[in-house]
């Protein structure tokens, strides 16, 4: 067999090994990304529901029923409010004077519903997907690391929750002092903690050479 041929062979060889190692990568992202969302979701649960670290933001008030009539009776549009504020169409000077007067006193952030949807189920749903597919945006990422190593996959885990925490939550914090934000941090550091902790052992098993071969790509080269 001439070199031609031989190139021809290896090259044949080498597409269909690199096929192979993709499933691998794939079924490996797609249980990476389910069993870590399991984890996000479990996470949730507890910090919205069974130990509640977001009560400070959603407390309990006997005068609700006072004020959601008097909120229903000013036939607001749906959507945020902000108290006191000014239309779009106030002056700097009106701004101005509204801020020198309001400094002090109290203010509400307000969301406002006409009807409420209590389909649970369809929001567990959603949420768990939406999971699910963060996990897989992440797992493309790691994939690409030059050393997928359990330390890199947990840092890089852990770094991510910090940047969804610095980027939303505590931007929002600064401007509009939402109680929850200790539980927002708990929530970066914990949850993105345990998905790190996750994907740091099951992606880094045995996977130098299915990383190698996905990012290096190389082809024998045959001399003629």
């Amino acid at each position: 067999m001439d070199g031609n041929g031989l190139s021809k062979m290896f090259k044949s060889k080498n597409l269909i090994n690199l096929t192979a190692t993709k499933i691998i990568v794939m079924k490996k992202a797609i249980i990476a990304s389910v069993v870590g969302g399991i984890i996000l979701f479990i996470w949730q649960f507890l910090s919205w529901a069974l130990i509640d670290f977001h009560q400070p933001a959603q407390q309990y008030t006997e005068k609700q029923g006072v004020i959601l009539d008097a909120l229903a009776s000013q036939q607001l549009p749906e959507g945020g409010y902000i108290m006191p504020s000014l239309p779009k169409t106030a002056s700097e000077e009106e701004w101005k004077q509204m801020m020198t007067e309001t400094e002090g006193k109290p203010w509400a952030s307000v969301q406002y519903h006409h009807s409420r949807d209590n389909n649970m189920v369809m929001n567990m749903v959603r949420g768990f997907l939406i999971n699910i597919i963060t996990i897989f945006i992440f797992c493309w990422i790691v994939f690409r690391l030059a050393a997928p190593t359990f330390q890199n996959i947990f840092l890089a885990s852990l770094f991510t929750g910090l940047i969804i925490f610095l980027n939303v939550p505590y931007i929002n914090f600064i401007w509009y002092q939402s109680h929850d934000i200790y539980a927002h941090l708990a929530d970066a550091i914990v949850s993105w903690g345990l998905v790190g902790l996750w994907l740091g052992w099951y992606l880094s098993r045995g996977n130098r050479v299915q990383h190698e071969t996905i990012v290096n790509r190389r082809e024998p080269v045959i001399a003629d």
